[in-house]
């Protein structure tokens, strides 16, 4: 998950005394501590006892732990490109090419949010590992780029190498159903700043796409099917207002099972539904059918996202009706007292990724994506209109 463990805080380098010697450590960080370096003494008379770094909460043992846990995951997420190996200070990816004619770079940086929170309350980390990749790969398939490697950032209040090792064997596993490398990243300790249970990730990935095959909203025409793909849930956007009424108004404990989930399923783990990654599926519908643009619901909800692909002249026009929603959303739409409009703009509603297709290849592309087990149906169509999403119909409830 990560070449190295840096932390942000630090002036110097740590575990040094001021007479040029190794300070004292923790009897943990002395039984593996290797001497990597030595410095000729200033003269001066050596100290019994100075202040570590680990005296300010900052263990660099256990973050080497944590590395050494992951690099088994880390490698098997390496595509042919990759050069190197873990602990460089930069990650090196050979791009080939000759394989391009054109080729343009896409990069794209997101979070998990506040999702990260349930997984601290439930001590469960390793899913928002594959949240974070579906919320990076997935822009970048978007515009019809392939997500070549993926740097992630780790900032907590405490390095616990199990913890960081599960955080982490999630990003790896979210790389490998993407097809991207783990190319490296940084983890942090933030003590003071944040609670020893506490942290916060992020991620940067790059991808590639010919300059005449980026999909966009230059593609979409009038006459154009519009094809939803179900999500997996919630995803990881809106998790500040699910708790908010859930957890918070709604007083629901995170351990209840809920019984229109099914098979005994509890809140808390329904929340941590791992996000869809739809990135390979997309790339194979792409080179298949005539996919004109791709839409990633995130923040701001099926209209949010799906404008951001119309050119000014056309309409999407979606219908409710064609599909009902997973029952996370009608529990907190019903705790919360919540209009359609803010669900809308909020959540994803039970779809994930659009894709904007011409109008003869909509069979082919529903064909497609049901065999690579994707839910997927015709949720509207493209019309003349001024660059707008029209949402009719109403969903089935109940």
């Amino acid at each position: 998950m990560t070449e190295r463990i840096d932390n942000a805080d630090a002036n110097g380098v740590p575990g040094t005394a001021d007479n040029g010697e190794t300070a004292e450590t923790t009897e943990q960080g002395r039984k593996a501590d290797k001497q990597l370096w030595s410095a000729g003494s200033n003269g001066r008379e050596r100290r019994r006892r100075t202040v570590t770094y680990a005296d300010a909460g900052v263990s660099i043992h256990a973050g080497e732990q944590a590395v050494e846990l992951l690099k088994g995951k880390v490698h098997r997420t390496w595509r042919p490109e990759v050069v190197g190996d873990i602990g460089g200070f930069a990650g090196l990816f050979r791009l080939d090419v000759n394989k391009y004619r054109n080729p343009v770079l896409a990069s794209s940086t997101d979070g998990v949010g506040t999702k990260l929170v349930i997984a601290q309350q439930m001590d469960i980390h390793d899913t928002v590992g594959i949240d974070l990749v579906a919320m990076v790969v997935d822009d970048l398939v978007a515009c019809g780029a392939e997500p070549l490697f993926l740097l992630d950032y780790i900032a907590c209040g405490e390095v616990v190498p199990e913890r960081v090792a599960e955080i982490g064997a999630g990003i790896a596993d979210g790389c490998r159903y993407a097809g991207c490398s783990l190319l490296g990243g940084e983890t942090a300790e933030h003590p003071g700043v944040m609670r020893p249970d506490e942290y916060d990730i992020s991620g940067t990935g790059v991808g590639v796409v010919e300059e005449d095959q980026i999909l966009g909203r230059d593609r979409v025409e009038v006459g154009d099917v519009v094809i939803a793909m179900r999500s997996s849930g919630l995803h990881s956007n809106g998790y500040s207002l699910v708790r908010h009424v859930l957890l918070g108004a709604g007083r629901m404990r995170l351990d209840s099972v809920v019984e229109e989930f099914g098979r005994q399923r509890t809140l808390g783990e329904e929340l941590l539904t791992p996000t869809k990654i739809y990135a390979r599926d997309c790339l194979d519908l792409i080179t298949e059918c005539d996919v004109h643009a791709l839409a990633h619901v995130t923040g701001g909800g099926i209209p949010g996202n799906l404008v951001r692909v119309l050119p000014d002249h056309v309409d999407a026009v979606v219908d409710r009706a064609t599909w009902r929603p997973q029952p996370i959303f009608e529990l907190v739409r019903t705790k919360g007292r919540i209009d359609d409009m803010e669900m809308e703009s909020t959540f994803n509603m039970g779809i994930g990724m659009f894709a904007i297709v011409a109008a003869e290849d909509a069979d082919r592309t529903l064909a497609f994506l049901a065999g690579r087990g994707i839910d997927s149906w015709q949720v509207g169509e493209v019309i003349e209109g001024t660059g707008n999403v029209q949402m009719v119909g109403s969903h089935t409830r109940g």
